[in-house]
């Protein structure tokens, strides 16, 4: 059986396991999933010691919803992927946009590095907030 490189980091919600009492891990895949998602919403300057880190994606919506936007979104993910996230290759972007909701269906499929699966996907919403 192949060795992996185990990956392993604190959930994203902060909850405590119930009888351990400890912060509950997110492990391998699941981590990888998690950092790449925090990551892309993540806006530069929001880390105080690292302000370069994130992306612009939450800036973009506010240029026209068009498909144009879009490819620009696309181009956002993969330079931020590739810069920040070298644990990930990406595969596929499908973005769309999102006329009745005023936001991007976006679509993130990419593989894990070293790892023998098919690939992996995020799926979320981006949309501007008030």
């Amino acid at each position: 059986m192949p060795k992996y490189t185990e990956f392993k980091d604190i959930g994203i919600a902060f909850k405590s396991h119930p009888i351990t009492n400890d912060l509950i891990v997110v492990k391998n895949d699941a981590d990888v999933k998690q950092a790449v998602k925090n990551l892309l919403l993540t806006r530069k300057g929001e880390r105080f010691f690292n302000p370069e880190l994130g992306a612009g994606l939450l800036d973009l919506l506010f240029e026209p919803l068009d498909y144009g936007t879009a490819g620009a979104i696309d181009e956002e993910i993969r330079r931020v992927l590739r810069r920040y996230e070298p644990r990930v290759t990406v595969q596929n972007i499908y973005i769309e946009p999102n006329f009745d909701d005023n936001g991007y269906e976006v679509e993130l499929t990419f593989k894990i590095i070293g790892r023998d699966n098919l690939g992996y996907d995020i799926e979320f919403f981006l949309e501007r907030t008030r």
